[in-house]
C-alpha cells in the first residue's frame, strides 16, 4: 500500500520559515512520556560525564584533552603525539563506517539521544524556558505581548540563567583543549595577564550563549550537515522515528455529537505537531529536520490512550516494517557493514598495542656535507629528534653499527623529560681509510635504560677518492 500526501508544499522550506521566507520562532509544547524519561536519563548521564571529566587525571594526566596548539593529545591518560596520525586517521575512518553503520539501522537516533546540541537545547535551556515562562502557548503568549513588567522580568532572569550555564559550558569545553589546570589560572587571573586564555573563554561562552538563545533548532535543520547525509545513508529498512500510516489514515476529528469516530486511528489533534522541537509533522514521513527525539511518539500514545486506540501508531520502525507488518531485519547491507567495522576495529586495537612510548628520529642534517681533521678523520653531523610519551625521565643512547666510527654530541646525550620531546646533535667520525667509498651505509640503535627501542639506517657521507 502506498499512501499518497495530499500536499507537499512541506518540502519547499524548512519548518521554522514562514510565508515570507522569515524565521518563524518555534514554541515547542513539553515533552512527557516514557521516551521523554528514558532521554533524560541518557542526556543527564551524559552531561554529568562532559562536566566531570576534566578534573579526572590517570598517573597526572587528563583523562580526555586535545590541546591542538600544542599538539597533545591525551585518551585516557595516555598521550599522542602528532606522529600517531596514522592511529588518528584510523580513528576517523571507523567513526565514518560506524556513522554510516548506525545510520542505516537506527536512522538519526544520534541526534536526538547523544548530540550535545540536541541535550544542552532539550533538557537544559528548553526546561528553564519552561520553568519561567510557561508551555508552549504560554512562551507564544509571552513573546507577541507588549514589553510590561512581566515580559521584562521574565525575559531579564531568563537571560541571565542562559548567560550562567553559558559560562559554565565554555569554561568546561575550554579545559578540554587546555586542562582544568590552565582553566583555574586563566579564571583566577587578570584578563590583562593573559588575553589570548580570556578571549578564548569569552569565545566559547559567546558561542554556547549565541547557539542555544538565537540558532536553536537551525544547527540542527541546516547548519549540520549530518541532517542531509542521512538522506543518502537511510534506507526502508532503517529503523526511524515513523507514523504508521497504514493504521492512521485517512485521519479526521471525532465528532462526538454523531458520534462518528475516524476511520483511521488517527484524530488529526496535532500534537506530535506541537511537541516537535524542530517543527515539523511527522505525518508526512521520514524529514531531514527529523532528530529521532521520540517525543511526538510519547505525545500520541498519551492520546492514543485517551480515545481508547492501541499505541504505537506513531513509533520506532522502519518503511519497510509499516508497510509488510513485520519486524526489522539484519539485511545483508548491515552484515557487510558490520564486518568492515569489526575489522577496522581489530587493526586498530593491533596499532594501540604496538605504540611505541618512546619514539626517535635520527637524519643528517640537511644541507651539511662532511667535515675532515688534519688527521684524516672523516665527520658527518646528525640530528636526533625524540618523543617521551611516559611519566617518566628517559635517558636515551645511541649507538652505531661501525666498528671504526665514534658518536661525540655538541652538547649532551640526549635526556626526555615526562611527556616531552627534545632533540640534540652529534657527529660521527670515522677514518678516511674506513670508509667505503663517497656514502657508506651505517645503521643507529636508539636505546632507553639499555633497551633497544628502535633501528635506524642511514648514509654517511665521505669523500671521493683522490679527494684531498
Amino acid at each position: 500500500m502506498d499512501f499518497v500526501y495530499p500536499e507537499e508544499t512541506f518540502r519547499d522550506k524548512p519548518s521554522n520559515i514562514d510565508g515570507e521566507n522569515k524565521r518563524a520562532w518555534l514554541f515547542p509544547k513539553k515533552p512527557a512520556g516514557k521516551w521523554t524519561n528514558y532521554r533524560r536519563v541518557v542526556a543527564y548521564t551524559l552531561l554529568s560525564l562532559f562536566l566531570v571529566i576534566p578534573f579526572i587525571k590517570i598517573g597526572g594526566n587528563p583523562l580526555f584533552m586535545f590541546n591542538l596548539i600544542d599538539r597533545q593529545f591525551f585518551i585516557f591518560g595516555q598521550i599522542f603525539w602528532p606522529q600517531d596520525f596514522p592511529i588518528f586517521l584510523l580513528f576517523a575512518l571507523i567513526f565514518f563506517v560506524f556513522v554510516i553503520l548506525f545510520t542505516s539501522i537506527f536512522g538519526r537516533v544520534w541526534c536526538g539521544w547523544t548530540c550535545p546540541q540536541t541535550i544542552l537545547m532539550e533538557m537544559v535551556f528548553r526546561p528553564i524556558e519552561y520553568f519561567i515562562e510557561g508551555d508552549y502557548k504560554q512562551q507564544r503568549r509571552l513573546a507577541e505581548s507588549e514589553w510590561n513588567a512581566e515580559k521584562i522580568r521574565k525575559r531579564s532572569l531568563k537571560q541571565l540563567v542562559f548567560i550562567l550555564i553559558s559560562l559554565v559550558m565554555g569554561h568546561t569545553s575550554m579545559a578540554y583543549l587546555v586542562g582544568i589546570d590552565r582553566v583555574k589560572e586563566l579564571v583566577s587571573t587578570s584578563p590583562l595577564e593573559n588575553m589570548t586564555g580570556f578571549l578564548g573563554l569569552l569565545l566559547f561562552t559567546l558561542l554556547f550563549y549565541l547557539v542555544f538563545t538565537r540558532v536553536r533548532e537551525i544547527a540542527c535543520t541546516i547548519i549540520c550537515p549530518y541532517g542531509r547525509l542521512q538522506s543518502v545513508l537511510l534506507t526502508k529498512n532503517s529503523a526511524v522515528v515513523a507514523y504508521d500510516y497504514v493504521r492512521g489514515e485517512p485521519r479526521g476529528k471525532i465528532n462526538k455529537q454523531a458520534g462518528e469516530m475516524p476511520k483511521g486511528d488517527c484524530i488529526d489533534c496535532k500534537l506530535c505537531v506541537h511537541v516537535c522541537p524542530t517543527g515539523i509533522d511527522i505525518r508526512n514521513g521520514t524529514q531531514m529536520e527529523c532528530v529521532n527525539c521520540t517525543a511526538c511518539i510519547d505525545a500520541c500514545n498519551e492520546v492514543m490512550d485517551k480515545v481508547g486506540k492501541p499505541r504505537g501508531l506513531i513509533r520506532i520502525d522502519s518503511l519497510f516494517g509499516i508497510e509488510n507488518k513485520i519486524p526489522f531485519r539484519f539485511t545483508a547491507r548491515v552484515a557487510m557493514y558490520s564486518l568492515l567495522l569489526v575489522g577496522l576495529l581489530g587493526v586498530f586495537g593491533f596499532l594501540l598495542v604496538r605504540r611505541t612510548m618512546i619514539e626517535a628520529k635520527l637524519m643528517r642534517v640537511p644541507g651539511t656535507l662532511f667535515q675532515r681533521t688534519e688527521v684524516g678523520i672523516i665527520g658527518n653531523m646528525y640530528n636526533i629528534q625524540a618523543i617521551n610519551k611516559t611519566n617518566l625521565l628517559q635517558d636515551i643512547e645511541v649507538m652505531v653499527d661501525h666498528p671504526d666510527a665514534k658518536i661525540r654530541f655538541v652538547a649532551e646525550e640526549l635526556s626526555l623529560k615526562p611527556q616531552a620531546s627534545s632533540s640534540t646533535v652529534f657527529f660521527v667520525e670515522i677514518p678516511e681509510n674506513k670508509l667505503e667509498g663517497m656514502k657508506t651505509d651505517l645503521e643507529f640503535t636508539i636505546l632507553v635504560g639499555g633497551k633497544e627501542i628502535q633501528s635506524i639506517k642511514t648514509k654517511f657521507v665521505g669523500p671521493s677518492k683522490g679527494t684531498k
